[in-house]
């Protein structure tokens, strides 16, 4: 969207008033801005036949920024007025210091808009909330008898953002998220095991009210529970994996993303730090990082701090051919910003995250690539999961997986954790499926105490090496 598209604040904060305060704050400096943001959400949790959690939320804030070579000052307020404002410039001021910086040129405006800007809470009334979520619950408990417990969760949110930067321009992005997610517990001969499927993204909740959607999720839901009903102890061991195709992309977005981000190689402490041009993935292996996909979740149609969304290109055939980069970030090390500039927050400052991050497909056909599996694990689905940045070292548990011997898809198996690092991992890559997709919409990253909505995608990938710990005895 471009400069002007809306105007929200100024009923509480004179534009005039603001720029030259951010004049004045960034002055000798080498970039900032004024971050104004109007957010509302609501969550409904029915757990066990019970209402359990019925929450609104609403916020607004502004952040100021100066920021000199490696340093930024913030300060932020809930506070949107003239004299708070004033105070906040004394505080990100201090960055400043001499000054003798050179203001960066401003971000190129847009007219794209990837997503609606319809409040999505409105869609549907509190009460046809609730109903909705009775009726989930009511259905997933007729679907099988072994089912004892039901979790559903609808939530939305509208984030309305206007950065207004010191040349004058102003960029707006209005922003809705929309999610639903169903949980069951299941329970047979004293054994309980639990599943869960969802999906969200930015548009409204009326798609994911309607029967056609929450009816396959929650059948979904049953089936990982019921499959794990059967899961035998995962065997421990070195040993070759297949991944599956869309959410498990999480290995990727966490044991590689991350090190792909501007401020850790500029810091040197990525396991790719200095790479740039240099093999570093099996040949064949292109990995983007796309904001810019029409209504998903980790799509922005201006990052915060004003810039374009991209879709940029992180792995060409193997090759490291670029980072995702804020506007700090590129400017120290002498590129252009690639719209990854991300808080979650006004109370937060920016810095390098990534929108959805995703392999291309491959030519394999996914059937053929079980059959080539001689002794590994075949990994459906993923929980939690951690990276050491530096090293690449990684380690995630699986929540649906299978054994496979000769070829043969064996029992599921339960307390599968995969462990690896990232750069070895992505060298090992034996093949990739024909069969790319994209997780449907689930999505949170963590970094530096922030939270924003991500997305991620991959094609069946045939791993060598991964060591599995298991709980075979």
């Amino acid at each position: 969207m471009t400069a002007n598209a809306f105007r929200p604040f100024d009923m509480l904060l004179d534009e005039a008033v603001a720029l030259a305060i951010l004049r004045q704050t960034v002055a000798g400096a080498d970039d900032g801005e004024l971050y104004l943001e109007r957010k509302r959400s609501e969550a409904l949790v029915l757990d066990d036949r019970r209402v359990k959690t019925a929450s609104y939320d609403a916020s607004e804030g502004f952040g100021l920024r100066a920021v000199k070579g490696e340093v930024a000052g913030y300060a932020h307020s809930t506070e949107i007025s003239e004299s708070a404002l004033r105070r906040a410039a004394e505080t990100a001021r201090l960055a400043v210091g001499d000054g003798g910086g050179t203001l960066a040129d401003a971000p190129q405006g847009t007219n794209v808009k990837l997503y609606t800007d319809a409040d999505p809470m409105l869609d549907a009334s509190f009460a046809g909330k609730i109903d909705l979520l009775r009726e989930i619950d009511a259905f997933t408990r007729a679907l099988d008898p072994r089912v004892v417990q039901v979790s559903a969760t609808l939530s939305a949110g509208l984030q309305e953002v206007e950065i207004l930067r010191p040349e004058g321009l102003r960029f707006s992005d209005i922003r809705p998220m929309a999610r639903l997610n169903i949980s069951v517990i299941v329970e047979q001969g004293g054994r309980r095991e639990s599943g869960g499927h969802g999906g969200g993204g930015r548009f409204g909740l009326a798609g994911l009210m309607e029967p056609a959607f929450w009816q396959a999720a929650a059948r979904e839901a049953l089936r990982i529970a019921l499959v794990n009903l059967d899961a035998v102890p995962a065997p421990a061991g070195m040993m070759d994996i297949l991944l599956g195709p869309g959410w498990p992309g999480i290995l990727l977005h966490e044991a590689i993303g991350h090190g792909l981000e501007g401020d850790f190689n500029r810091k040197g402490t990525s396991a790719f730090s200095g790479l740039m041009g240099q093999p570093i993935a099996a040949p064949g292996v292109t990995v983007l990082d796309d904001g810019t996909i029409p209504d998903r979740r980790g799509s922005i149609s201006v990052d915060d701090e004003g810039t374009p969304s991209g879709k940029n290109v992180l792995i060409e055939d193997g090759i490291l051919t670029g980072y995702m980069q804020d506007r700090q970030n590129a400017r120290l090390m002498g590129v252009a910003p690639t719209g990854n500039g991300r808080r979650e927050s006004f109370a937060h400052i920016p810095m390098p995250r990534m929108t959805n991050t995703y392999m291309l497909d491959g030519t394999a056909d996914p059937a053929g690539m079980v059959g080539d599996l001689k002794d590994g694990i075949w990994a459906v689905g993923f929980g939690g999961g951690q990276v050491d940045i530096t090293s690449g070292k990684f380690v995630f548990s699986c929540t649906e997986a299978y054994r496979v011997q000769n070829g043969k898809i064996g029992a599921p198996v339960k307390g599968a954790t995969l462990i690896g690092d990232g750069a070895t991992a992505l060298k090992n890559i034996r093949a990739k499926g024909n069969d790319m997709k994209l997780d449907p919409g689930i999505g949170n990253c963590g970094k530096a105490g922030q939270w924003v909505p991500v997305g991620v995608g991959q094609p069946s990938l045939l791993i060598g090496g991964l060591t599995v710990g298991g709980s075979a005895a």
